[in-house]
């Protein structure tokens, strides 16, 4: 008896699901127990052009559309995915791997982009000034630029994908989106729901695709602007290569965020927060922190005492288990590549306080799982510290003074995020100011903000200009026109010629 095929997803292309006819395709997995539960279609060049066609198409018409128009499908479009927030985490679950809780918080920080296009009346009003000579006005206003291409990563299938179109569609572009292959369910479902809010077709596309997929839309040119959020070797390469083909690019990188405490600090918050941000979702965030520094000998003991106590008691199993805090990894071999740090780690002298490695859930052997892993004494050399490792492993760092934990912290390639722990305002404003990242947090150790601002870092977690949504993203997704106006004098007497330089009167 042959087994049976498994089902194939395929692409979203001008409102209706498309099959994958390059013939090419990749696995989908479940990580929770190993199972190759679909196959993706890889977009060809020519899928890629259909997609680019549909939506230049549809902006042609959509830049055109009433602002009150498009709010109300965006309020239409929050509602249906409010309503299937459940449904939508399944998804997030059955092929990330992240447990409900996490699935379904992501979706929600999605939410909040979506009410923010709801304002999109209110964000792109312009500026007019009047009578800026005599009888002259001015207006400022912002336009959309046709076609915008989003590339998103597999750690966030629906997060990341709401961080982009819901903006960019509501300053009246077309969007394409090419998702992560090894979860694309999340990002065809959020498709599917636009076209059910009313989208007109074409408004949002979905390609499922690899390098080749990517590396055509980045150099089409139908394409005026291109979003990514993935690893720092591929976004420096994404930002080369569309900035090349003359494309707006925002391109968002690794990190390596820091959380730095001070001896003053609460350590039991100190140690609660390290832990959450650390392990939450298998630490496969770019916001995640994988370096605490503490400031002391003393602070320092007393805090690893206290990680380990915890990471100890982090529940590990498949995301559908409702007591499990964190989920397998989204491939067997990331899992390994990730395990190989613990291991390189005590082989260059750091201290392995909890080891994760090796570790398998009961009746799902066959999963991508690690336990949560914690290394003390680590230092800049190591490979652990200088990598992105992207998994559950928290290195602590020891550091003498406050000047020495800052320098040490703004010597690192990555600013995404960073964190102080402190009961010390001045400590904590000095903090805020000095370090070198784009997102700070006091006593946060995951300082992503809400939708009204923007997301983004600095040094090689972010290449280009512009941060994703808030008013950044506005300003991404338009260009702007300055109109200068006069009306002719009824009477006349304005009239002749003047080669001057013109001057304000």
């Amino acid at each position: 008896m042959q087994p049976e095929s498994p089902k194939t997803i395929g692409h979203f292309i001008g409102n209706r699901h498309a099959g994958g006819a390059s013939g090419r395709f990749a696995p989908v997995f479940d990580p929770a127990t190993g199972a190759r539960t679909a196959r993706v279609a890889l977009a060809s060049a020519a899928e890629v052009d259909r997609a680019v066609a549909a939506a230049g198409e549809a902006a042609a018409t959509w830049r055109s559309a009433s602002l009150a128009r498009r709010a109300a499908l965006l309020f239409r479009y929050r509602e249906l995915l409010r309503a299937h927030r459940d449904e939508l985490a399944g998804l997030i679950t059955a092929e990330h791997g992240k447990v409900r809780p996490d699935a379904l918080g992501e979706v929600a920080r999605g939410l909040e982009i979506v009410e923010l296009a709801c304002a999109v009346p209110e964000k792109l009003k312009g500026e007019l000034s009047t009578e800026v000579s005599t009888g002259v006005d001015v207006a400022s206003i912002r336009q959309p630029l046709g076609v915008v291409a989003g590339i998103t990563p597999f750690n966030f299938p629906a997060m990341v994908p709401l961080w982009m179109f819901p903006v960019a569609v509501a300053c009246g572009n077309a969007f394409v989106l090419k998702p992560s292959e090894k979860d694309p369910s999340a990002a065809l479902r959020l498709a599917g729901l636009a076209a059910e809010a009313g989208f007109p077709d074409g408004v949002l596309n979905v390609v499922n695709g690899d390098r080749e997929t990517v590396d055509h839309l980045l150099a089409h040119p139908g394409v005026a602007a291109v979003s990514f959020v993935g690893s720092t070797p591929v976004a420096r390469a994404v930002h080369a290569a569309a900035t090349r083909h003359g494309k707006r690019v925002q391109a968002l990188g690794g990190a390596k965020n820091h959380m730095l405490v001070l001896p003053d600090a609460d350590l039991d918050l100190a140690a609660d927060s390290a832990t959450g941000a650390a392990y939450g979702s298998a630490g496969e965030r770019c916001m995640a922190v994988s370096v605490v520094v503490a400031v002391g000998e003393e602070t320092g003991d007393a805090l690893v005492a206290r990680l380990a106590e915890r990471a100890a008691a982090v529940r590990v199993g498949p995301g559908t288990d409702p007591d499990a805090e964190m989920g397998p990894l989204i491939t067997r071999e990331h899992r390994d590549r990730v395990a190989s740090y613990v291991h390189g780690a005590r082989a260059q002298g750091a201290d392995v306080v909890v080891d994760g490695t090796g570790y398998t859930v009961p009746g799902h052997e066959d999963g991508f799982f690690l336990g949560v892993s914690l290394l003390d004494r680590v230092t800049p050399e190591m490979d652990a510290y200088r990598d992105e490792i992207f998994g559950p492993v928290l290195c602590v760092v020891r550091a003498g003074t406050y000047e020495e934990a800052v320098s040490l912290i703004n010597a690192s390639p990555w600013g995404n995020g960073a964190a102080v722990f402190t009961r010390d305002g001045g400590a904590a404003r000095r903090f805020q100011l000095e370090v070198e990242a784009g997102m700070v947090g006091v006593n946060v150790p995951i300082p992503v903000p809400v939708g009204s601002h923007s997301f983004g870092g600095w040094k090689d977690s972010l290449f280009g200009d512009h941060h994703v949504y808030g008013t950044d993203g506005i300003r991404f997704c338009t260009r702007g026109k300055v109109i200068t106006t006069r009306w002719p004098d009824p009477a006349g007497t304005e009239a002749g010629i003047d080669l001057g330089f013109p001057r304000n009167r």
